[in-house]
């Protein structure tokens, strides 16, 4: 199947005013069919992080920019409260939690503090999104024809990494980050809930890993990540347009492999 296969009528993406997110957000926009609302989320709208965003706004009808802190339930709240105003009488088709953090600790200096603050943001932040949202969710879930599981209809995606992989381990030798290892982890786990969980209201959760993409995050360091985020993009798109219901639960790559948990 190809990237314009993807047919959604409404995605909110977190962590959208860089990086991978706002990489999501303009290729979202240029589809041959793009989603009639694009929300796209972050933590301060106004500021000059968010700058590339607001550009995009003036060109595009379709994108809204959402404030959010997925570290604070009351921002989480008021968030869905503001996307279901503009979605109507429809429900939202794709929860993409991109929204997280890293820090460059090995493990002798992770402290209480950056334990806590990975864990919020990276975990903790798509759980309360997921509840969130749950009712967006169902409505377009209700409203989309057939029982068969799609991104098209209702779907979670949190934005994994395979450095969270107990098994892979994904490149250890180059950064330990233990506490972003262990959030990552525990993310696996929660996509694997709310799977279970949601299943039966006909919304598909996926954990997904992008690659080691040059972005903020990922290229600090000496070695530089190997993927574009517009490749990593791409990638995941056409991973998301292919996804039915033997995927959900499932750990994959933005080719589409199986990631080991």
């Amino acid at each position: 199947s190809n990237m314009g296969e993807l047919h959604v009528r409404s995605v909110l993406v977190t962590g959208a005013n860089r990086g991978i997110g706002l990489g999501l957000v303009r290729h979202f926009l240029g589809m041959p069919k793009p989603p009639q609302w694009v929300f796209a989320a972050c933590r301060d709208p106004k500021g000059q992080r968010a700058q590339e965003l607001q550009n995009l706004v003036s060109k595009h009808s379709n994108l809204v920019i959402i404030p959010l802190e997925v570290t604070d339930p009351a921002s989480i709240k008021a968030a869905a409260a503001r996307v279901a105003e503009h979605l109507g009488t429809s429900g939202l088709n794709l929860l993409i939690n991109n929204a997280g953090i890293a820090k460059p600790n090995l493990l002798d200096n992770e402290t209480l503090e950056d334990m806590t603050q990975i864990y919020t943001t990276n975990t903790i932040g798509p759980l309360l999104l997921g509840q969130a949202f749950l009712p967006l969710l169902k409505k377009a879930a209700q409203g989309s024809p057939g029982s068969a599981l799609s991104c098209s209809k209702a779907a979670i995606i949190n934005m994994s990494s395979s450095a969270g992989s107990i098994e892979e381990l994904y490149v250890w030798d180059h950064a330990e980050v233990v506490s972003y290892r262990c959030s990552k982890a525990a993310l696996n786990m929660l996509t694997k809930c709310q799977s279970l969980s949601y299943q039966k209201h006909g919304i598909l959760c996926v954990a997904l890993h992008p690659g080691w993409v040059q972005t903020d995050m990922g290229g600090s360091g000496s070695r530089k990540p190997p993927l574009t985020v517009d490749a990593s993009v791409q990638g995941m798109l056409k991973v998301l347009s292919s996804l039915s219901e033997k995927e959900t639960g499932t750990f994959l790559n933005w080719e589409g492999k199986v990631v080991p948990w």
